[in-house]
């Protein structure tokens, strides 16, 4: 038997309305719909066609925002968060199978 709230352990489902993830990220409205608007992360919709945000989704604009604060332009941000996710992915990778000795 499946559990019934195992939905509420998947980061990626997307659970929270625009005005939660603003308040949890202490960020406006506005910054979430321009990130939306860039593509630098790309909310499901509701079916009224409201933005509902992922936990996943709501690190990657905690990250962005750190960044945009620092005086970092979207574009360079984006390519920081780019390499930042690849290097992350590489040391997983060489976790996983080490290198022989």
């Amino acid at each position: 038997m499946t559990d019934p709230l195992q939905p509420l352990d998947d980061p990626d489902r997307p659970t929270y309305t625009a005005g939660q993830a603003a308040e949890l990220l202490g960020v406006q409205i506005a910054f979430l719909r321009s990130l939306d608007t860039a593509g630098v992360v790309a909310p499901a919709r509701s079916p009224g066609g409201h933005r509902r945000w992922s936990r996943t989704q709501l690190r990657t604009v905690a990250r962005f925002r750190v960044l945009l604060d620092d005086g970092h332009p979207l574009s360079s941000a984006e390519l920081i968060v780019s390499l930042q996710d690849d290097v992350a992915t590489l040391r997983h990778r060489l976790d996983a199978h080490p290198p022989p000795t």
